[in-house]
């Protein structure tokens, strides 16, 4: 490999599998000494062990990496401190940190339990914020400063039955944008990914996916994003999908209507449709695709039985 990352110091959140451990892989062949961190749960949070971690560190040093494995929670700032801090205790900094630690817990909004919203939102976002948090104090204060990576999901811009998955997603979009802002000055790079690969949380999407790739399409764009080819790069939302890596847009307003003194109701709905209008949200398409679709299939299945 080429050495994109040699040298560099690196922590990786939900790396014993999935995306994490492609990431971790990747990092260690091209140079990285890699902080392995996951606690090894369910889907939905539960069992937690620590031998995901620890088998991936003796895979990578069986190859002729350095690793070491932290089985700690992201959901604490404590937590995040130890994962961080393991990088920084064996080999003296934290160039990077790359967050894919996540977990789901699906249902309707309306029968959403407190627990299935605080569960996620804790996992997802706070556990961004947490090792940001600690890898920043540290990055600001070393020597070409760093480089923060969040995964995000194209469920930020809505989702079905996953409403506190993607109200996380969303936040995470917003934190990594609040992150690039603030930590410019200090040599900080933070950008997010939206990846479409397969993966055990991928594998309950409710709706067909039109494009699907695995892990380690995911990898090399993580890679590059660490290295220092890569420090004019920040505040960026990447969906990474088999062979395609596309850029989301910024959010800005896009029309404006104005009126003399405060509008009132009947002015809002006097004008509101003709003047501003809506932006029509890509989601609400492609469930109605997908309800022609269904509709579509049952009726040739229909007609089929008929005939038989």
């Amino acid at each position: 490999m080429s050495g994109f990352l040699q040298g560099k110091v690196v922590a990786i959140t939900g790396a014993g599998g999935g995306i994490g451990r492609a990431v971790a892989l990747a990092a260690a062949t091209e140079g990285a000494k890699v902080v392995v961190a996951d606690i090894g749960v369910s889907m939905a949070g539960e069992d937690p062990k620590s031998e995901v971690a620890e088998a991936l560190v003796a895979e990578i040093e069986v190859a002729g990496g350095e690793a070491v494995a932290v089985a700690e929670s992201v959901t604490s700032l404590a937590g995040g401190e130890k994962i961080v801090g393991a990088g920084v205790e064996r080999w003296g900094r934290i160039d990077g940190v790359v967050a894919v630690a996540g977990i789901l817990r699906e249902r309707m909004l309306f029968n959403m339990s407190e627990d299935e919203w605080d569960a996620v939102i804790e996992t997802h976002l706070k556990g961004h914020f947490t090792v940001f948090r600690a890898a920043s104090a540290i990055m600001r204060k070393q020597e070409g400063g760093g480089s923060l990576v969040a995964f995000t999901s194209g469920a930020f811009a809505g989702s079905v039955a996953q409403a506190n998955y993607a109200a996380a997603k969303g936040g995470i979009v917003s934190l990594v944008r609040s992150a690039a802002a603030g930590l410019q000055r200090y040599g900080i790079t933070a950008n997010a990914i939206a990846p479409v690969a397969r993966t055990r949380m991928s594998a309950n999407v409710p709706m067909d996916l039109a494009e699907m790739g695995d892990p380690e399409d995911v990898a090399p764009l993580v890679v590059y994003l660490l290295s220092d080819q890569a420090k004019h790069v920040t505040g960026q939302v990447y969906t990474s999908v088999g062979p395609k890596i596309a850029v989301w847009n910024q959010p800005r307003e896009v029309r404006a209507m104005y009126v003399e003194g405060r509008w009132t109701p009947e002015q809002i709905a006097a004008r509101l449709d003709s003047t501003v209008g809506q932006e029509r949200m890509p989601l609400l398409d492609q469930l109605e695709e997908y309800r022609k679709a269904a509709e579509a299939k049952a009726a040739a299945e229909s007609t089929a039985g008929s005939e038989s």
